[in-house]
């Protein structure tokens, strides 16, 4: 597969990962939902792209890697990619033990009971996907220059 292939695919995979973390930060707050709102609506999130986005995520830092490697001849692209894997890293160690261990634990509740310490729990789970998110936002504004500005052999 050659290089320009390789960058194809990443944006377009990193874009789609990126684009749904900051959707959820600018529109899913769920500060001001109800209990039975939020259950609801974090029940069905988690089905939905508990496992397609840390997939995606995976693939992307294989990507990354792979890239940062052909990348030997390009200092600059080089060091961009390797702060992206970092960053992309990051987000995946916060989603699987910040985000995730929540997200098994509301998959349990009853969306019309659920726990007393239900907000807590909301609120941890938003403050580690803002961290995700910045993360992930980090690591497409530093692989957009390296692969849009690597050089051509």
């Amino acid at each position: 597969m050659t290089a320009n292939a390789l960058r194809f695919i990443l944006l377009l995979l990193l874009a789609l990962l990126v684009g749904t973390m900051f959707g959820i930060w600018a529109g899913y707050n769920p500060a001001a939902l109800s209990a039975s709102a939020y259950v609801e609506q974090q029940q069905n999130a988690i089905r939905s792209l508990n496992t397609l986005l840390p997939a995606i995520g995976a693939v992307c830092i294989v990507l990354t890697v792979w890239l940062a490697i052909l990348a030997k001849d390009d200092a600059r692209a080089r060091y961009l990619l390797v702060a992206a894997v970092v960053c992309l890293l990051a987000a995946a160690l916060v989603t699987r033990f910040g985000n995730q261990p929540i997200n098994a634990i509301v998959m349990t509740w009853n969306p019309q009971s659920p726990p007393t310490e239900w907000t807590q729990l909301r609120d941890a789970w938003w403050r580690w996907h803002m961290v995700r998110a910045s993360a992930g936002m980090a690591s497409l504004g530093l692989i957009l220059p390296a692969v849009l500005g690597a050089r051509r052999r």
